[in-house]
């Protein structure tokens, strides 16, 4: 079959034929990939970002945002069969450890990361656990909902972590109207009545996030924090979803953070700089977030189903996976990059 392959860190990566992968497991998945997301992550594991953390053998194949049809299963799987259309959690986990018993599986201990840790999705099969299977209508079609197995579940985590504090009245802002920050907004819109208010510094982003359901659209001009103190009388947001959180934004979003509001860090690549003093005279806190868990992926599935979140996407062959990533580089997709077999 063939794969996307990368080889050494800081070079492309290369589509090359490896062998298909095969049941081995009692609950192993193969399943033949129908959409995989194209990621700012795989950029940033092609820089090396993520070599020390998940220390993978190269060569290896990338993708971590999954979806596609049943192809064999093992023994002892009885959650799907061959031929149904699923979606796959990104990290197939244990089901034994504390944090899986707790329901939140995004933190297993014994978990596997495809795309990052090892092998993943970026090619026609794909080998994984039936732990991280969710069974989807026949009818939807594995491109159109792939990239929200990360994307989407990192937004919909984030915004519904941040749910009680979003009641009628309030105001979100979101940094980063992109492939996830789109999520983020059609989530919050389905799942609050808060304002929501948009930065982003591209045009056609902002206009974007209006026609999903944002109510304020901000250009990211080096006036925006400004901008969003006018509109929140001079406090700032009660909640900040930072979707960059790198060049800047990150500094940014905590200031438009009003007092004993929370700013949320969900995109990464920068360094937040807050003196302590700001944090306790203010009693603004600081989340982070990663993918969210199994459960949650299932929620923001039925919301996909229903057509309250859909995906903005661009697709590709995967024999354009190379033209992808550099379109993803240079900013040149809006929503997000999808990769067909």
């Amino acid at each position: 079959m063939r794969a996307v392959r990368l080889h050494d860190y800081h070079q492309d990566p290369v589509v090359e034929e490896v062998p298909e992968p095969t049941v081995s497991g009692p609950f192993d998945v193969v399943v033949k990939i129908g959409g995989a997301g194209v990621c700012r992550t795989d950029l940033h594991i092609i820089e090396g970002q993520w070599a020390e953390a998940m220390d993978p053998a190269l060569p290896y194949t990338i993708g971590h945002e999954n979806a596609g049809w049943v192809h064999e299963v093992g023994s002892a799987v009885t959650n799907v069969a061959v031929g149904d259309t699923v979606i796959l959690h990104p990290t197939p986990t244990c089901g034994l450890c504390r944090a899986c018993r707790a329901g939140q599986d995004m933190h297993c201990s014994e978990s596997s990361f495809p795309g990052l840790s090892h092998d993943g999705g970026m090619a026609e099969y794909l080998l994984t656990s039936a732990r991280a299977c969710i069974k989807l209508d026949p009818s939807t079609q594995p491109k159109d909902v792939a990239a929200l197995a990360d994307a989407g579940i990192t937004a919909y985590h984030a915004v519904r972590k941040a749910l009680p504090l979003l009641y009628p009245g309030t105001t979100c802002v979101v940094i980063g109207a992109g492939g996830l920050g789109h999520i983020g907004v059609q989530c919050l819109s389905a799942l609050t009545a808060t304002r929501i208010v948009v930065v982003d510094r591209n045009a056609d982003a902002l206009k974007l996030a209006e026609q999903l359901g944002a109510d304020e659209a901000v250009v990211a001009d080096g006036a925006h924090v400004d901008a969003v103190k006018d509109l929140t009388e001079g406090l700032g947001a009660d909640v900040v979803l930072d979707f960059v959180a790198e060049q800047g934004a990150e500094n940014e979003g905590f200031s438009m953070t009003r007092p004993a509001g929370s700013y949320y860090v969900i995109g990464y690549g920068g360094e937040l700089k807050v003196p302590t003093l700001d944090v306790i005279s203010t009693e603004r806190n600081i989340i982070g977030n990663i993918v969210g868990t199994y459960n949650e992926l299932a929620e923001l599935m039925v919301l996909a189903q229903a057509g309250k979140v859909t995906l903005h996407t661009k697709t590709y062959s995967l024999d354009d996976a190379v033209e992808a990533l550099h379109d993803l580089d240079a900013g040149q997709v809006r929503g997000r990059a999808i990769l067909v077999p």
